[in-house]
């Protein structure tokens, strides 16, 4: 999707449209998540700090965001790519890749066409702009759809039109490969980028030059043969559809620094309580617990703990939580908070008996009561009373604040 949050704000507000929309947290510890182009003319990027990103366009417009609308968003796009072939995986919000191999006959094996209709069937539905790159592999079909994009123009001056498809066939996908730059290879962050620099390669090209032996040698067998693989556009991995997560969690970025051991607790409580909402909502347990702490220096810590038995009870994420973090020395000031349930497993009834009666017992009863409260009058509606703040309680829903926090009401946008 062609700046994906930004452009669903825009769609939301048409008094945006044509202005430099970013989303993300506006306050001084803020994060871009999403730039439109008119942002990323002024070289505004996801990720980059908000007080920076103020200071290179000071006329942007910040949202703070809807996580939950951006992915009822999605869910429908999605949707409208399994109408044209089963095999969709989705790699975020806002990018899937889609085997299209077996349902070409249907459409005259015209794959530059299919990428069209699909553009046009998303345009009809949500009003919104996609790329389309097509290649043999992952690897090209995405590089393929990042040049198919609109071109970032000048400040004031909106986005070139990009060409909306891109069709790069086997017989000219090392052509393609050639000419770009070594950035564009998955995993080459800025130290393998310095250390291919220091031997000569800076191009796809130049990299396909180097022996595969040599690339072992400078950065181990694994990377190496990455590195080599596709340069030469190897890239056999196939589109796996409906793939498990992970992990399950919710981290956030403070305003000020936290140094009370209180207020951090209340704070990872919040964060437990969230993570094991979502584990219930799946279906999913959990038998790991990480924490994740960032301090004022930027210093980022982990810590994990693993459990007797996988599970999806606030309580018991909260107290390995608390438990993690009563063995960390926050006296230099928390900058972010993070719990997250790992080593996931569906959920079952069929748990070997304990002695823990809040497990299988009123505990357990207690939560589905919650999640049943919740369900009908909002996430917000029932909580631990340590969460209730200034009269109201104050919950976390995926993905609030993950961008930091604001200042100033987001409700409204702000330039």
């Amino acid at each position: 999707m062609d700046a994906f949050f930004a452009s669903v704000e825009v769609l939301r507000r048409p008094e945006l449209r044509g202005r430099p929309v970013v989303v993300g947290g506006d306050g001084p510890r803020g994060v871009v998540a999403a730039a439109s182009y008119e942002a990323r003319a002024y070289g505004i990027f996801s990720a980059m700090p908000s007080t920076r990103a103020r200071r290179q366009c000071p006329d942007a417009v910040f949202v703070h965001g809807d996580h939950a609308h951006y992915s009822a968003v999605s869910g429908r796009i999605m949707a409208l790519l399994r109408n044209v072939t089963p095999l969709v995986e989705p790699l975020s919000l806002d990018e899937a890749f889609c085997d299209v191999t077996g349902v070409l006959h249907a459409h005259d094996d015209d794959v530059a066409a299919l990428g069209a209709e699909l553009r046009r069937r998303i345009r009809d539905a949500e009003g919104l702009e996609c790329a389309v790159g097509v290649g043999p592999s992952k690897f090209v079909a995405k590089l393929a759809s990042k040049r198919a994009k609109p071109r970032i123009g000048r400040p004031g001056r909106g986005p070139g039109p990009g060409i909306g498809v891109l069709v790069v066939t086997a017989a000219d996908q090392q052509a393609f490969l050639d000419g770009l730059d070594v950035s564009e290879i998955w995993g080459v962050g800025p130290a393998t980028l310095a250390r291919l620099a220091d031997i000569g390669v800076r191009t796809i090209r130049e990299l396909k030059a180097v022996p595969r032996a040599v690339l072992e040698r400078r950065f181990g067998p694994a990377n190496g043969a990455h590195l080599h693989a596709l340069a030469h556009g190897v890239d056999p991995r196939p589109v796996v559809p409906d793939r498990s997560p992970k992990s399950v969690g919710h981290e956030e970025t403070y305003v000020r620094d936290l140094v009370a051991t209180s207020e951090i607790g209340t704070e990872v409580l919040r964060l437990a309580d969230a993570t094991a909402a979502r584990l219930r909502e799946h279906r999913l347990e959990g038998r790991t617990v990480q924490l994740k702490v960032r301090f004022a220096d930027f210093t980022t810590i982990t810590r994990s703990r693993t459990l007797a038995e996988p599970t999806a009870s606030s309580r018991d994420l909260a107290d390995a939580a608390a438990r993690l973090i009563g063995d960390v020395d926050v006296t230099r000031g928390v900058r972010l908070l993070g719990v997250t349930a790992a080593n996931l497993v569906a959920a079952t009834a069929d748990r070997q008996l304990t002695l823990d009666v809040d497990r299988t017992g009123p505990w357990h009863d207690t939560e589905q009561v919650v999640d049943d409260v919740r369900a009908r009058f909002g996430p917000d509606a029932i909580a631990p009373a340590a969460l209730l703040a200034d009269g109201a309680i104050d919950v976390r829903r995926r993905g609030d604040q993950q961008w930091g926090r604001s200042d100033r009401s987001s409700e409204t946008p702000r330039s």
